[in-house]
């Protein structure tokens, strides 16, 4: 569990040598919230092992209660959800709130969207400021009259369609938000709901929808790849396991590539070629990445990965690639940083509209911790230093959890110190980080006014 001290804020990591372990990641936080809803929906009961009992997932699981579903932690750590059945969401006596968690406000207003009740989300500071437009005009489609506060932000006022129409929609910009709430909306909805994306996002909906029994067929076309899924068919329960997040993955493993002679094992980490972009990158990159013990889990392909020490080399990611590892963005430009020459990120445009412009909070925070970056509307290049990082910068997460893992990474390998002005963020994905990390030998400690105040 999380002490009250790797709650507190700020935060500071310190140059450490020789990280070693085997550790467990949380379970991945898209297939938790997609297991959450679906279990919410399906007639009888689902059992989740695994879950990531984090701030964004379990606002998911309020929210599901809150629209009728009956959802039990038992002693073992396995969730039991009783659903409400396709379309069968009651009103929720209040607003529903989702704190920080874009994926979960997304996916819920698809969910209500097709059926007939009103619903207002809202959200924490952060997820305030990120617009839902996109999700908006599709969902509109269905029937759903939706409302917001100006600039298309929350709170979001659903009411969702009496008599909702099927939607044939193509992704202006790979999105798995968008494309999940078009075919969550699509459950209640007659006849056929068809998503066309031009380049693949993360299928996690697609495989539990079909885990659950819907009728959900894919192929391949000229246009991109067709996702069709059939209305008005009843979800049945699962016992899901919930396997490793790579994106939570990917701070333990960084930072043994960037720390001298270290050596760490995640085990039971998610190998969905849709979410290993970072994994191919670091390959390119020169670094000593393997995986061993492949094997299914829950519908999906896990394995244990292990990262050793590497000297690593600039290269330039391909746009084509933002869409598999669009979470790991800020980590990849720290490890940018310590590598020799320009990496070049482009495709970024994803990353102004996250927890926070994540280009600006990258940059800014790598420039302050002696890095030279240059960015655009949707690209990013670091020049690396070949190892040496000055640090000592301090680090403005702007309420984003992956911002502040990420400079904490930096500050372990990096010639001074980093503090980055606010740890309790990170519990919104890896409440353990702190811990765990410093079970490999990590110096990640709050600071002395933290701890003080």
């Amino acid at each position: 569990m999380t002490t009250h001290d790797d709650q507190n804020r700020p935060m500071t990591a310190r140059p450490s040598a020789g990280l070693r372990g085997r550790m467990q990641v949380p379970g991945d936080k898209s297939i938790s919230h997609r297991a959450v809803m679906l279990g919410a929906l399906a007639i009888g009961e689902t059992t989740i092992s695994g879950l990531l009992e984090a701030g964004d997932v379990l606002r998911t699981v309020h929210a599901m209660a809150a629209l009728g579903a009956r959802l039990e932690r038992h002693r073992d750590g396995a969730w039991h959800i009783t659903g409400c059945g396709v379309g069968g969401f009651v009103e929720p006596p209040g607003p529903i709130d989702f704190g920080n968690s874009g994926t979960g406000v997304r996916l819920a207003a698809g969910l209500v969207a097709t059926t007939p009740v009103k619903v207002i989300f809202t959200g924490d500071e952060s997820l305030s400021r990120r617009p839902m437009g996109r999700v908006i005009e599709p969902l509109e489609q269905f029937g759903a009259a939706i409302a917001t506060a100006p600039g298309g932000r929350l709170p979001m006022r659903v009411t969702g369609a009496a008599h909702p129409v099927p939607v044939t929609w193509e992704l202006p910009v790979p999105s798995a938000q968008v494309k999940s709430a078009l075919l969550l909306a699509g459950l209640n909805a007659p006849g056929e709901t068809t998503v066309i994306e031009p380049v693949p996002t993360r299928d996690h909906t697609e495989k539990m929808l079909r885990a659950f029994g819907a009728g959900i067929e894919e192929e391949r076309t000229p246009e991109g790849r067709r996702i069709t899924l059939r209305g008005h068919k009843e979800l049945s329960p699962c016992d899901l396991t919930v396997p490793g997040d790579p994106s939570s993955a990917a701070f333990p493993l960084a930072a043994a590539l960037i720390c001298p002679n270290s050596e760490v094992t995640v085990k039971g980490m998610l190998l969905n070629p849709t979410r290993t972009g970072l994994i191919e990158t670091l390959h390119e990159m020169g670094a000593d990445i393997t995986i061993a013990n492949p094997r299914a889990s829950g519908g999906e392909i896990v394995g244990d990965v292990t990262a050793r020490t590497s000297a690593l080399r600039g290269v330039t990611v391909p746009a084509a690639r933002a869409p598999a590892m669009i979470d790991e963005y800020p980590i990849l430009a720290v490890l940018a940083a310590f590598a020799e020459g320009v990496t070049r990120m482009e495709g970024l445009a994803e990353l102004r509209v996250k927890e926070s412009d994540r280009i600006a909070a990258t940059a800014a925070g790598l420039a302050a911790c002696g890095v030279e970056v240059k960015t655009g509307d949707d690209w990013m290049e670091v020049t690396g230093r070949g190892g040496e990082v000055r640090g000592g910068g301090p680090i403005a997460t702007h309420l984003d959890h992956r911002i502040a893992m990420s400079f904490l990474v930096l500050g372990l390998a990096a010639e001074e110190p980093v503090t980055v002005d606010d740890g309790a963020v990170i519990a919104t994905s890896f409440p353990q980080f702190a811990e765990r990390m410093r079970a490999l030998g990590a110096d990640i400690e709050p600071t002395e006014e933290a701890r003080e105040g």
